[in-house]
């Protein structure tokens, strides 16, 4: 692999700019998005994900394109497109499919196709290799070949960075992960593992987040058991967590594309081998349902009906993520049992809450006399709150509602009430 090869990355979101950039140092890169508003944002040096800054964006070295025809040159093609489930919490894999349309339209012999995306074991080969083999005309293993190496890109996330985490590698032969290995190792400077096989990468994948979901979800469920016994869920963690071995992990609405997703990749598939997922699928009940829960909470300490201020949408802190946000469900639950609710987010666009959601978000938080504020996302800007500014936008005798425990050490004025999560 020369410095003059040239690779594709397909899908220019949360991982794919990052990965092109860090590429596009030692290769000859063309970044391509079907997106053609994002296209052109990102020539202007503007990243609306907020990963990548100006200074950046403008000096990487990549040739930004929505045309397929432009990556007819590259020898290795690198698809990071989004992996959602449907309604009925099945595997999409629409992206997936499209993306390996537009590679096999422009496939050549000796190329090489790499899945990032999360998919169930086994997704890569069997999808990905024969939706490529009747767009190109080749046949997979012999003419091209396929690789997968899974994205661990956490938005937000400053510190593991795709040139400082661990970037597992897996390619259809030895001689095509050799390969992948070098392009990848100048990335991440040779901090890689070489996986057995692809089906292992990808199983490695799915239970990273997996393993997070089941966590968060033992957490939910000992906070329902706890704010019936009038105990404080965290206060009870922070005891527990004096102990060396005792894992962080804090109770709260869990969305976003990752953990609230991958679950259901991994139960698919083991439902269509013929096996019943019963602890991956109970901690999802238990997070999906982490919205209804605590909407019941709020609307018990509320006497009547009123005005509730929701601040954050997103899906986690300091990102303007909106995707699969489990906040939407809290604002629907209150909104069900008659509450008027307003929606402020600093960090969302506010042209995407109304198209995924449909919900107008405040322009600034200006308005008052809320008889509840509910502190859903702790973005800095809410963490920073003060007393003061809190009682400006709360009605007296009204609630604070601190999912987050961002105000949880904030001495409250005596006219307003504090619940805690």
């Amino acid at each position: 692999m020369t410095s003059d090869s040239a690779i594709s990355v397909i899908g220019l979101g949360y991982v794919g700019l990052p990965l092109a950039i860090g590429l596009s140092r030692h290769f000859s890169v063309v970044a391509l998005d079907i997106d053609e508003t994002r296209v052109s944002e990102l020539d202007d040096g503007y990243d609306r994900t907020g990963e990548i800054t100006p200074e950046v964006l403008r000096a990487a070295k990549l040739r930004l394109t929505s045309k397929p025809s432009d990556i007819a040159a590259c020898s290795i093609h690198i698809v990071t497109v989004p992996t959602p489930v449907g309604p009925d919490h099945v595997p999409d894999l629409t992206a997936v499919r499209a993306a390996c349309d537009l590679v096999g339209s422009q496939l050549k012999a000796g190329d090489i196709f790499v899945l990032e995306s999360t998919v169930y074991p086994g997704a890569t080969e069997e999808i990905c290799g024969p939706a490529l083999e009747e767009a190109a005309g080749l046949k997979c293993g012999a003419d091209f070949f396929l690789g997968y190496s899974p994205e661990r890109i956490n938005p937000g996330d400053r510190e593991h960075t795709v040139d400082r985490i661990t970037k597992v590698v897996s390619g259809q032969t030895e001689e095509v992960t050799d390969r992948l290995m070098e392009v990848y190792g100048r990335v991440t400077n040779g901090n890689l593992h070489r996986a057995r096989d692809i089906r292992t990468a990808e199983a490695a994948k799915v239970i990273e987040n997996a393993q997070r979901d089941i966590n968060i979800a033992f957490i939910n469920e000992i906070t329902e058991i706890f704010h019936k016994l009038d105990i404080s869920t965290h206060d009870v963690l922070e005891a527990a967590g004096t102990k060396w071995n005792f894992l962080p992990f804090k109770p709260g609405l869990v969305g976003g594309h990752c953990i609230g997703v991958d679950p259901y990749y991994l139960a698919h598939r083991a439902q269509e081998i013929g096996y019943d997922p019963q602890v991956i699928l109970a901690g999802r009940r238990i997070n999906d349902g982490m919205g209804v829960f605590i909407a019941d909470c709020i609307a018990d300490l509320l006497s009547e009906p009123c005005r509730v201020l929701v601040l954050g949408l997103t899906f986690k802190e300091n990102v303007p993520d909106l995707r699969n946000t489990k906040v939407i469900d809290l604002v629907r639950q209150l909104e069900t049992r008659g509450h008027t609710v307003d929606v402020h987010d600093i960090m969302a666009a506010p042209e995407e809450a109304v198209a995924r959601y449909g919900v107008e978000l405040l322009p600034d938080l200006s308005g008052d006399g809320y008889g509840a504020l509910v502190g859903a996302v702790a973005h800095d800007a809410y963490t920073q709150l003060d007393p003061v500014a809190i009682s400006r936008l709360v009605a007296r005798g009204g609630l604070v509602a601190d999912i987050k425990g961002m105000w949880r050490h904030v001495e409250m004025p005596e006219a307003l009430r504090y619940w805690l999560l």
